[in-house]
């Protein structure tokens, strides 16, 4: 299962509004479960969005 990593949207802290996440990877965390890793395209601040099972 793959996601569609250019329309994926996440919050970023920092600028404290949802954007797309740029450079976006699909990883897997210490749990099992899988996540979009990726940067803020305005501030560069690492975001992720965790995905479905």
């Amino acid at each position: 299962m793959t996601a569609d990593k250019k329309q994926m949207t996440g919050y970023c802290v920092k600028c404290k509004a949802k954007k797309s996440i740029s450079e976006a990877k699909e990883v897997t965390m210490k749990n099992g479960r899988k996540a979009l890793k990726g940067k803020c395209p305005d501030c560069g601040t690492g975001m992720y969005r965790i995905l479905g099972k």
